[in-house]
């Protein structure tokens, strides 16, 4: 997760000074989005507020109240005209925010449209693993540093301080129910383990991102056993048999800092697809204790690929497999995604967003 400080007060004082700059105009005036029911999230909000009232920076609020608030939020401010979205929480936070970003069609087979393209999305991470920032900026940083690149781009917009990168469409529960994911998605034991995440209990969620993900994987391997999945890719390319896990990757990190595909990369155009096959328990502890560094792809039993779409499919409904997207339980298998190049702006620091291919 991104570093709050261990003395949120000491913090604040050596960071909040005199106002020596004009007041940031109202124009550019941010919506944040607060998931104010994880702690983490409450603890960090005081530390941004104060930043933001420092600098002038005025904001609108919004505490979410219910799964999918976010998305419903943000979409209706951005029909309204605001540009500028911010996200105090973690992935699955982000995750529904970015969904928000984009209308879905009647024809849901057809890619979505986005409401507004030159709308950007701030992160502000407080939240479990934080996988997507972590990605975007390279290796963790303090929430120090995101709330300057917010103040930043607040106080004077600009191309270079975005970062257009790819959004995931998928289609689950046999191709019915649409979603966006921004980072990752997993099948099978990841599937299972966000499960598991999702439903830990108080004391528990006072652990780190990764030692959470972990005793979850371990718990839902105890439980698992392989299903047969055929995965297609778009060219015509199967894989099919039975498997431990399907991961589709966006991005470096997901479920707690774990690489996924060692080489994907956010904007490159393609969803890099991660297969697991035949792996016994004791195969797939050892993978566990490997996979934070990539470690996992020598093993001959995981495969992956790349394209611009994919379609996972298991072959009844007792075999269904829960779909993780992002940190959220979004449904089951059958499902299907397809990448959307660069069809979300970020705000990074200043020059990092490569020039178009």
């Amino acid at each position: 997760m991104s570093a709050l400080p261990a003395n949120p007060q000491a913090f604040l004082d050596s960071r909040v000074t005199a106002r020596d700059h004009a007041p940031v105009p109202a124009s550019i005036k941010p919506l944040i989005i607060i998931n104010n029911a994880a702690a983490r999230a409450r603890q960090a909000w005081p530390i941004v507020r104060a930043q933001l009232a420092a600098h002038d920076v005025l904001f609108d609020l919004h505490s979410t109240t219910h799964a999918g608030d976010a998305t419903l939020r943000v979409r209706a401010a951005l029909r309204e005209g605001l540009t500028t979205i911010a996200v105090v929480g973690g992935d699955g936070t982000l995750s529904e925010a970015a969904q928000g970003f984009f209308e879905f069609n009647d024809q849901i087979r057809e890619l979505p449209s986005p409401i507004n393209a030159k709308a950007v999305l701030a992160i502000l991470p407080a939240g479990t693993g934080d996988d997507f920032a972590r990605s975007e900026m390279g290796s963790r940083a303090p929430l120090a540093s995101w709330i300057d690149l917010l103040i930043s781009y607040c106080r004077e917009p600009s191309d270079d301080k975005m970062r257009a990168v790819d959004v995931l469409y998928g289609l689950c529960d046999n191709h019915q129910t649409p979603f966006i994911c921004i980072n990752a998605s997993t099948m099978g034991i990841g599937g299972e383990t966000a499960a598991r995440v999702a439903a830990q209990g108080q004391l528990m969620r006072k652990l780190s991102g990764e030692g959470r993900f972990a005793l979850a994987a371990v718990a839902a391997l105890a439980h698992w056993r392989e299903r047969k999945v055929r995965v297609s890719l778009a060219g015509g390319y199967v894989i099919e048999g039975p498997m431990n896990l399907v991961g589709v990757a966006n991005a470096l990190y997901a479920g707690g800092g774990m690489m996924l595909s060692p080489e994907a990369k956010i904007d490159d155009g393609k969803l890099d697809v991660i297969t697991a096959a035949n792996l016994s328990r004791a195969n797939v502890m050892r993978e566990l204790t490997r996979i934070h560094k990539g470690g996992h792809v020598a093993n001959p039993k995981v495969r992956i690929s790349q394209s611009e779409a994919v379609t996972i499919e298991t072959f009844s409904e007792a075999d269904a497999m829960p779909i993780e997207a992002d940190g959220n339980v979004r449904g089951v298998t059958p499902v299907k995604f397809q990448v959307m190049p660069r069809a979300l702006k970020f705000v990074v620091r200043a020059g990092v967003n490569p020039p178009p291919s």
